[in-house]
């Protein structure tokens, strides 16, 4: 069965925390129309706060993706990997794996917070959104709602 990734990932700077910078930060997407020509790979959006949350678009090797995914009797089991796990911030616990039938699709979001070793640059931020179909699906499949929306972001200091 033909599976879809979508990997979007935002990163900032405590900069972008408060105020108008925040606003345009909270305003992007957090989904996108998929390429005409998306080889059998995951597409990846990277966007920074450095260049006005610009999307910028490529592709990635699925196995490279931070997400398990295993298919078994029918159904797709979709469940992220956290890397780094030091920069997840705390949470009581993980919530389960989502198990997709054919035809359905998963927003999952993960953020994670870093500091540098020596504590001489501020804090930064990533928001990771993990947009995974089973079965065939359009180019616009990711702008709309999905059957599952699991939001592990813990809260920011």
């Amino acid at each position: 069965m033909e599976v879809t990734v979508q990997w979007v990932r935002t990163s900032w700077t405590k900069q972008s925390r408060g105020g108008a910078a925040a606003v345009r930060r909270s305003a992007v997407p957090v989904g996108f129309a998929l390429p005409h020509d998306l080889a059998p790979a995951a597409h990846t959006v990277w966007m920074h706060e450095r260049d006005g949350f610009v999307p910028h678009h490529g592709q990635e090797v699925c196995k490279r993706v931070d997400v398990q995914l295993c298919e078994a009797e029918g159904r797709l089991r979709v469940f992220p990997r956290v890397r780094p796990l030091f920069a997840l911030p705390p949470q009581p616990r993980r919530p389960p794996a989502v198990r997709l039938v054919p035809g359905q699709w998963v927003r999952w979001q993960l953020n994670y917070r870093f500091s540098s070793a020596a504590g001489v640059r501020d804090w930064s931020y990533w928001l990771d959104t993990f947009n995974i179909a089973y079965g065939p699906v359009g180019e616009d499949v990711f702008l709309g709602t999905s059957a599952f929306l699991v939001d592990e972001q813990g809260p920011l200091r």
